[in-house]
């Protein structure tokens, strides 16, 4: 079946449906440049729909580079004969595509309501005519049988910042029926601490309650105590996941340890890995005829959530433990493990309550928030990378960058793309670790390139160098003083293909600027009371470039340990400034 519809520079074509459904297509446009395409679907009773492609072309005019939430440091076209293209699902990545210039300018974003399903986008590089062949696919993936579905692409082609059309894409979302975002609890938004690359799976009270004592003295809030706390196997799998019972071994008494931490003023997080069973746990023997798949090499399974026995179990478990140990939040790990694989997209029924799995993954989220929100209306709950879309932000408050050990530019791009979509949700770092005989320099480009995220450390403390501590305990506070900015000022990531050479956050009476390479920052507008360059490079001095004359300044420059080693009344004059920044190190000015 097509329907098409052409009342913008576009024309929308919408393939598939077959006998048993109905489309239809109308364009709504809300303004010069943006317009809204809404989708329908209807049949006479309750139908699994065929896959359906909404598809249309743009010509490739001053376009460089994509943007989408999975690009990691990929920003490069892709071709139109490569198979797939932007998958998306309520637990990995969303769907919204953005086509930019070289100047970090907008050309298309196009984002879909329908964060729930499966969709995959697409904007491919059609060879013959110079032209991106567009679509958006739905119901690659079985779904529940209806007689009626409506979604909507939103289309901008403004002349605007990305940044901002990406923004505009969130609040969009945000405003949609069932999609309101989870409250963010102040806690969320403070330095935290993760026993993960510091302890891995080898830890016990005493060196817990230690990395507590000195995070708390470099300004850290909580404490995450990961993998590792519910067996004696340290050999980093999972097969011994699923009955989720403290090792005695390693922590005799959990409730006790969680109230000693308490008393140094940290709060206290747990790690879960929510879908997984494993063949050395008690709950094999109970959920091995649930599962979704298993990986049998590793031992462990993926339990099916439209089991209504198997939500209200995982549930329970992160009931229980708020109460009995007096948690303050989960990191809730493995959460895209949800799929259904290719070849059980037909095995349906037999106790399960849904024929989704995405729909039931949303409701055991939105169950566990919920029940754990009745206990703590400030629970805290952490997601990671990829799902860390709009849906997740329903459940979760905290979104984490994904692993990325000791490399500080892969944390600055994860952090910044998190950024670009979760809105209010508190976005974070992924763990910061390195070397304790890095020069100190170096060692402080791991919190530089993260400042626009929350901070979350994972280096055994007491073993780094005074310098270290130092340099460490500076930056924090920096962060802490400017997180009003940092956090909720206005995020300006330039040149995504360049993988984010220059950042700016900015207030009415402040402007951060970050460079992470021999760029130039250029200051086009009029001058607040404060501006703030951060040297994120290895190498000496800040260019800043001026449109206007700026008139006299107090300067202050300070290396990477909070030392001052200049301190000046300084003349911004119209023109290229070289400010001598050491490395790692930041220049203020104030208004004279």
């Amino acid at each position: 079946m097509l329907q098409s519809a052409k009342q913008s520079k576009h024309s929308y074509q919408l393939t598939g449906g077959g006998d048993k459904f109905q489309t239809a297509l109308t364009i709504e446009v809300l303004e010069e440049g943006i317009e809204l395409v809404h989708i329908s679907v209807t049949a006479k009773q309750p139908e699994t729909p065929p896959v359906l492609r909404l598809s249309w072309e743009r010509p490739i005019m001053d376009i460089q580079g994509a943007w989408h939430p999975n690009g990691n440091r990929n920003r490069g076209l892709m071709p139109d004969f490569v198979n797939g293209g932007y998958p998306s699902k309520s637990t990995s990545s969303a769907p919204v595509v953005c086509l930019f210039n070289g100047a970090s300018r907008n050309r298309l974003t196009f984002a879909l309501s329908d964060t729930l399903n499966p969709v995959v986008c697409k904007a491919g590089v059609h060879e013959e005519t110079a032209m991106f062949h567009c679509s958006v696919t739905l119901f690659e993936e079985p779904t529940s049988p209806f007689e009626s579905y409506e979604a909507t692409l939103r289309v901008d082609v403004r002349n605007m910042a990305y940044y901002d059309s990406l923004h505009e894409v969130q609040k969009w979302w945000s405003g949609l029926t069932g999609l309101t975002p989870s409250p963010v609890p102040a806690s969320a938004r403070e330095p935290m601490y993760s026993t993960w690359y510091s302890l891995h799976q080898s830890i016990n009270p005493e060196a817990i309650e230690e990395q507590c004592r000195l995070a708390k003295e470099l300004g850290c809030e909580t404490i995450i105590v990961d993998d590792g706390w519910q067996t004696s196997d340290n050999a980093r799998g999972y097969a011994f996941c699923g009955d989720w019972e403290v090792c005695a071994d390693k922590i005799p008494d959990m409730n006790v340890h969680v109230g000693r931490v308490h008393s140094l003023g940290m709060k206290y997080m747990l790690w879960y890995s929510v879908p997984y069973v494993g063949r050395h746990s008690k709950a094999w023997d109970r959920f091995s005829d649930k599962m979704l798949y298993t990986i049998d090499s590793r031992g462990y399974g993926v339990v099916d959530p439209r089991y209504p026995e198997v939500r209200e179990y995982l549930i329970g478990l992160y009931e229980t433990a708020m109460r009995e140990w007096n948690l303050d939040g989960f990191k809730l790990d493995f959460v895209d493990s949800f799929y259904l694989p290719e070849e059980k997209k037909h095995d349906v029924g037999r106790g399960r309550d849904y024929v989704s799995v995405p729909e039931a993954v949303d409701r055991l989220m939105s169950d566990i928030m919920d029940r754990l929100r009745s206990i703590n209306p400030n629970v805290m709950i952490e997601f990671r990378q990829s799902y860390v879309g709009p849906y997740m932000r329903k459940y979760g408050n905290m979104f984490r960058a994904a692993d990325c050990p000791n490399d500080a530019i892969e944390n600055r791009v994860r952090t910044i793309d998190i950024r670009l979509l979760c809105g209010d949700t508190a976005a974070h770092s992924d763990m910061l670790m390195w070397h304790p005989e890095e020069p100190v320099e170096s060692a402080a480009l791991q919190l530089i390139n993260v400042l626009f995220s929350v901070p979350q450390l994972s280096v055994l403390l007491e073993r780094l160098p005074v310098e270290h501590v130092k340099m460490t305990a500076f930056w924090l506070a920096f962060w802490n003083e400017h997180r009003s900015v940092l956090l909720d000022g206005r995020l300006e990531p330039h040149n995504p293909e360049l993988l984010y050479p220059l950042v700016l956050a900015s207030s009415m009476d402040k402007v951060i600027a970050a460079v992470y390479y021999r760029t130039v920052v250029t200051f086009d507008r009029d001058l607040p009371e404060t501006i703030i360059l951060v040297n994120g490079t290895r190498n000496d001095g800040v260019i800043l470039e001026l449109d206007r004359d700026g008139g006299s300044w107090t300067l202050e420059i300070k290396d990477c340990m909070g030392n001052v080693v200049e301190q000046s009344l300084y003349h911004m004059k119209q023109g290229v400034h070289s400010l001598p920044v050491p490395p790692a190190g930041i220049a203020t000015l104030t208004g004279a």
